[in-house]
């Protein structure tokens, strides 16, 4: 089967203008979790570790499965919900009850007062991407977990991501970013670009995953 040919500047446009109106009303609802309790920001964040190297639609349904008993249940409870069909379902309850117990024990599971304490967004990224008490979740999936519950500029590097931006000419080479420094630089050409063409980084992330996959979720 044929590749389709590269995405077009051009192309790029038309297609905002048609879905512009739903991408702004998805980071509205994106907004209005940032006033949400700490127990809704903890959901968030076990979405993004559920979706990790998976989809966004399979980690709705794996926090759909769990959403119940996520604050207070045990390991092997959560397992065994995971455990009928869900990928991963060892390892991921692994790392939230982990990480759970550590958000309650050193800031009292008080998310949102947490959030609000760093200075700068990378500050806070690097909070989440780079702390080992907080299992399965790196440079992506925090940005992900910070971009659901309100916070901008903050560029979701996936795969669908990094191969538009090299059709556009953006970056030179899509793979992986496998170190932050990295990851940085090509959130700044993303950003550039996004100033360059007018459209806001958050919107141009929302319409590049569009295209790749036919849908803006979250």
């Amino acid at each position: 089967m044929p590749r389709p040919p590269p995405l077009t500047l051009e192309e790029l446009k038309n297609d905002y203008r048609i879905k512009a109106g739903v991408i702004r009303s998805r980071l509205k609802e994106f907004e209005r979790l940032h006033q949400a309790g700490d127990d809704e920001i903890f959901k968030e964040l076990c979405f993004c570790i559920l979706a990790a190297n998976s989809s966004a639609e399979m980690g709705m349904k794996s926090l759909a499965a769990i959403e119940d008993i996520l604050l207070e249940a045990d390991l092997p409870a959560l397992q065994n919900r995971l455990s009928r069909g869900f990928r991963y379902w060892r390892v991921r309850p692994s790392y939230i009850v982990h990480t759970r117990d550590y958000l309650r024990r050193e800031y009292g599971f008080k998310l949102r007062e947490l959030l609000q304490s760093f200075p700068d967004p990378d500050g806070r990224r690097a909070f989440f991407a780079g702390n080992k008490e907080i299992k399965g979740i790196g440079w992506k999936e925090s940005s992900h977990f910070l971009r659901n519950i309100g916070y901008r500029g903050y560029a979701i590097l996936d795969k669908h991501i990094r191969n538009c931006l090299c059709e556009l000419g953006v970056i030179r080479k899509s793979r992986k970013p496998l170190s932050p420094d990295r990851y940085r630089r090509i959130e700044r050409a993303m950003r550039d670009f996004s100033d360059r063409i007018g459209i806001g980084m958050d919107e141009l992330d929302l319409l590049l995953w569009s295209r790749k996959t036919g849908k803006i979720l979250k």
